[in-house]
């Protein structure tokens, strides 16, 4: 015999005010968790809707707070239609329903590429099916699918997809360093691919003036002219060395420059956790003697850093390397050799060559 009671039933059956409203909240941040697991859209059936209605119009305005699934809006717009509208029949205007598969088709289109109804009747007849902006329209609005085109906003991680390759992020640091002049701050630039991770350093300087500024940009470019994927867009803050010098030598470049907003650290924040790595895993160990002793572990870091250490969105490889490695069931100790970096404060391993 089937269960009468679910046990969830019987928990919130025997709770106080308290403890349901602990309850909910539970649920709610478990919901949450789970839709982020889903697509962006869920688009829900009539006998669905149904049920969501049948229970969801006996909470009353307490739905506001409870929905997820949809908006509320949409939510009050399904009561509205259910007690106002009769369906519509299945061939309005005497036109046939289109097929499963072609409304399937079309909500794909629709979905993946964010086009309006005159692309996504494009679509669909370079594939050879004819089918009516109306008929488009029609599908989409059953499926609550907005059916002006860009309906999803652009999402930092689909720009990232797009132009990673090209795109990299600019930053400064500075470092404290003891001179015969007393303690004084060096500052440098970082350059860093936002896909690969590669990053380049600049040599540090006391004065970050305009002109540093513009000399080691185009140090910068000059590294990277000949690429096969060459630097199309630099993002940066908003600090004042990023001055208007420095936008000309970009664009002088063929490139562009994409101050970020304001307030928005985490936009660039590949540059900012590389800042922190080379600080932590290097710089800090070290007391700084001018100039030349920070541009000298500053360029034995990147050379490890591009090289041989190991990144997580890299797939645990470096950025820079020439081939994947040949992928083996054992390794003896033999077969292996330690490499120190930067005098010997960080070390990889590597197989010996054959």
């Amino acid at each position: 015999m089937a269960k009468i009671f679910h046990p969830l039933l019987a928990l919130i059956a025997s709770a106080t005010d308290k403890e349901l409203a602990k309850y909910v909240e539970y649920l709610k941040h478990e919901n949450k968790i789970l839709r982020a697991r889903l697509p962006k859209q869920v688009h829900t059936t009539h006998d669905e809707r149904k049920t969501l209605l049948k229970y969801g119009k006996a909470i009353g305005r307490a739905i506001e707070e409870l929905v997820t699934i949809v908006s509320p809006a949409t939510f009050y717009r399904w009561v509205r239609e259910e007690k106002n509208g009769k369906p519509k029949p299945k061939n309005a205007k005497g036109g046939q329903r289109k097929p499963e598969e072609i409304r399937q088709l079309v909500l794909k289109i629709a979905e993946e590429t964010g086009f309006g109804l005159t692309r996504i009747v494009g679509e669909m007849r370079k594939l050879g099916i004819k089918i009516s902006r109306q008929t488009v329209r029609t599908i989409l609005k059953e499926h609550d699918i907005e059916p002006s085109p860009d309906r999803t906003s652009d999402s930092w991680a689909d720009f990232l997809n797009r132009h990673g390759e090209t795109l990299w992020g600019c930053d400064f640091f500075s470092v404290k360093s003891v001179t015969t002049k007393g303690i004084r701050d060096l500052y440098v630039m970082t350059f860093l691919c936002l896909q690969t991770r590669e990053v380049f350093v600049t040599e540090s300087t006391e004065h970050p003036d305009s002109a540093w500024v513009c000399q080691q940009t185009e140090w910068f470019i000059e590294q990277t002219k000949e690429r096969e994927k060459k630097p199309e867009m630099i993002i940066h803050d908003r600090d004042v060395k990023f001055t208007k010098e420095f936008t000309q030598a970009v664009k002088h470049a063929g490139m562009k420059t994409n101050p970020l907003p304001k307030g928005s650290p985490n936009l660039n924040g590949r540059c900012e956790r590389f800042i922190e790595t080379i600080k932590l895993e290097c710089l800090r160990k070290f007391i700084i003697f001018g100039k030349r002793h920070l541009d000298y572990l500053i360029s034995e870091f990147v050379l490890y850093y591009n090289n041989h250490r190991s990144h997580m969105e890299r797939d645990y490889l470096p950025p820079v390397r020439n081939r994947e490695p040949e992928t083996v069931e054992t390794l003896k100790l033999s077969e292996v050799v330690v490499k120190s970096h930067v005098g010997g404060l960080v070390k990889s391993f590597e197989r010996k060559a054959a």
